[in-house]
């Protein structure tokens, strides 16, 4: 999967990632109610997605059943990179000094980033 998905995708894919395989019906029936998506609009959603290589599909009777392509902690890492190398040039200390700056990082943030850190050089 090399195309970007976008943030409505993001919600569908969560569904899957959640549980698969499912039915249209059923993604609809899971996906953030807030977002009121008719049946029609989460069926676009898998299309693309489908279009994309993120999910695949089988024939269960007259019903598609949907499922991830790509495991969620796949795509986590795919777009850490790509946010890292478009907003911070590839760097990971910039990320950090930015969050800190924006006071993002909690106590308990700073302590597991200090033991990842720790283990990281033993």
């Amino acid at each position: 999967m090399s195309e970007r998905i976008s943030e409505a995708e993001h919600e569908v894919m969560e569904v899957l990632w959640a549980e698969s395989p499912l039915g249209a019906a059923e993604v609809a029936s899971r996906v953030d109610p807030a977002r009121r998506w008719s049946d029609r609009t989460v069926k676009t959603m898998l299309s693309r997605l489908l279009a994309k290589g993120a999910i695949a599909h089988h024939e269960e009777g007259r019903r598609y059943l949907y499922r991830p392509a790509v495991s969620r902690e796949a795509f986590v890492a795919r777009e850490s990179v790509r946010l890292l190398d478009r907003m911070f040039g590839g760097r990971v200390t910039p990320l950090v000094a930015h969050l800190a700056e924006q006071k993002r990082l909690s106590p308990a943030d700073i302590a597991e980033i200090e033991a990842l850190l720790k283990a990281l050089k033993s």
